[in-house]
């Protein structure tokens, strides 16, 4: 796929994270050093982000998880674990929907079935509002700070507005359209991976009542909450995380 970069390292089966909104895969460091000693680890930049910030953008979630579907397919990759987090849960729920046949075990992290998201932080209006008028170097600084219970002072902080700033304006404004005009809640039924739903407790993007609806509608799914965490749990607790992700996998 031409101007799209997708991370490739390690070998063994493989395992396609996907990062979300404002994100890259830079933010999965500490998870491709992790996973890869038994691992084929793929990390797309999605459309308009990080190293694919050339590439045009897309305006829906299904869109962008048949062009994820159509990257691998390329790749020759048939049978994948998946996980996404934030913007690229909705993704790869959309990608389990269509082809949850590829799909190995499934991970919708920090993440919800409505792109609309009750209880957020800021409605997904505000936030494109915000977008026109701060623009693009202010949201991403602020929205970063929600990700992090220790804000602006997290490690990776830093890292999150790289990722968040490599793209455009018309890229995130096309992403918080995404966002709002995706409900896949009437869907979940359809997906029947197994899956692990993961949640930090003091996630200001998704509540509890999200991830809950997730463990409710997908037949086979199991639902591990991090307390202290808040959207980046995979940043956060980092070890903890890892340990959990790869016991789900291995069936331990």
């Amino acid at each position: 796929m031409q101007d799209i970069y997708i991370g490739d390292e390690g070998k063994g089966f493989p395992l396609v994270l996907v990062h979300g909104f404002l994100g890259s895969s830079k933010m999965w460091k500490p998870q491709i050093e992790f996973f890869k000693e038994n691992f084929r680890v793929i990390t797309p930049d999605l459309p308009g982000f990080g190293k694919s910030n050339k590439a045009k953008s897309h305006k829906s979630i299904q869109s962008i998880s048949n062009f994820l579907l159509d990257c691998l397919k390329e790749k020759k990759i048939d049978k994948f674990h998946l996980l996404g987090h934030s913007m690229g849960g909705m993704i790869v729920q959309e990608m389990a929907k269509k082809r949850g046949d590829k799909i190995s075990k499934l991970i919708c992290y920090s993440t919800g079935p409505i792109g609309e998201m009750p209880g957020r932080f800021e409605t997904v209006d505000k936030s494109r509002e915000n977008l026109k008028k701060n623009g693009l170097k202010t949201m991403a600084r602020n929205i970063a700070k929600t990700w992090f219970v220790k804000g602006e002072h997290a490690k990776y902080f830093d890292v999150c507005i790289e990722a968040g700033t490599q793209t455009s304006m018309e890229v995130a404004d096309n992403s918080l359209v995404a966002f709002k005009n995706w409900n896949g809640v009437d869907t979940l039924k359809n997906i029947k991976n197994e899956t692990l739903i993961i949640w930090g407790d003091k996630d200001k993007s998704y509540n509890l009542t999200q991830a809950k609806t997730l463990e409710k509608n997908i037949s086979n799914s199991s639902l591990v909450i991090f307390d202290g965490c808040a959207h980046n749990v995979h940043l956060e607790k980092i070890e903890e995380f890892n340990r959990t992700v790869l016991n789900f996998i291995n069936n331990e």
